[in-house]
């Protein structure tokens, strides 16, 4: 991605053999994202195994086939990215129902280390799919509920990647999501609106975007672009950063306690946390112990075991 901070950082830490490796790729090989997709139906027994081979084929296209931005990634470049489909229904044999994990990551700096940045678990998941048909997404409107969920989520995951390598960087990539779910509103499928329970895709894009949740998304950049990139170099100073970007989300959750938006975030980052402060002075860790234990109380015994 030409001139953008992301693109600094990821240019700097390619090699000579990736570059090579790169060119012999086609500008068509190198686009945001590189989506690893799993469809698995376990409970699932009148719909031939081969249709759901084929909607995973036609996901992985939809994923890593289109465009998502403006900006030229490298091969190399492409963010790394999970999405795993269980479909726990089949309503006749065209309509599924079921859930969905997508989890994101990016290289850490120096390091052959790759930090995850995104994990949700969607578990309002039902979509209608004809045999062998391409998923076809229109951004100005509520084409089908598939199309829609893969979106929206491709657009979480570029947000939040370049969440964390410039302040609010993802902006453009949540307003674009939340464009998906204003579509989304007359849809007959559950996650879209307000009503529909607190942990949904709703929630998760309009926290987002809140006043109130900037200190969240002050954390994902200052944790991992002036914390995370720079720990192999600065043990200490990294971590006193990633302490003190973690602490700074008191005040969105003194507002929104127990939000999705932070259950998201330590979803994803709660053990890389205990791994990163486990070596720390205890001084260190008795100061961030009790604010872990407030902001995540789903991991209260892990962070006491390990860190206390």
């Amino acid at each position: 991605m030409t001139q953008t901070a992301r693109t600094s950082f990821l240019f700097s830490l390619s090699s000579a053999l990736l570059w090579l490796a790169a060119a012999a790729w086609t500008t068509a090989s190198a686009q945001e994202l590189n989506c690893n997709v799993t469809v698995i139906a376990p409970q699932i027994s009148n719909v031939d195994a081969s249709r759901f081979d084929a909607l995973e084929d036609a996901i992985r296209e939809f994923m890593n086939g289109r465009r998502w931005t403006e900006d030229n990634f490298e091969f190399e470049e492409r963010i790394e990215c999970t999405l795993q489909l269980t479909i726990n229904e089949a309503i006749g044999s065209t309509v599924f129902k079921g859930s969905m994990q997508v989890q994101s990551s990016r290289p850490v700096y120096n390091s052959d280390y790759n930090t995850a940045v995104m994990l949700v678990n969607d578990g309002d998941i039902q979509f209608e799919w004809l045999d062998n048909s391409n998923i076809l997404f229109n951004p100005g409107q509520h084409r089908d509920n598939l199309s829609s969920l893969l979106a929206y989520y491709a657009y979480m995951i570029l947000g939040m990647d370049y969440d964390t390598f410039s302040l609010e960087g993802g902006t453009p990539f949540f307003l674009q999501a939340q464009t998906i779910v204003a579509n989304a509103q007359n849809a007959g499928e559950r996650g879209w609106k307000a009503s529909q329970g607190k942990q949904n895709r709703y929630w998760l894009i309009e926290n987002h975007l809140s006043q109130t949740f900037r200190p969240v998304r002050t954390c994902l950049y200052n944790y991992h672009r002036k914390g995370l990139d720079v720990l192999f170099s600065d043990a200490e100073g990294a971590r006193l950063t990633m302490a003190e970007a973690l602490i700074d989300m008191r005040s969105t959750n003194r507002i929104r306690p127990g939000s999705y938006n932070i259950q998201v975030f330590f979803l994803a980052k709660s053990d890389e946390i205990i791994n990163v402060f486990g070596p720390a002075p205890d001084a260190e860790k008795a100061r961030l112990l009790p604010i872990l234990k407030q902001l995540d109380p789903g991991n209260i015994q892990s962070y006491d075991e390990r860190l206390g």
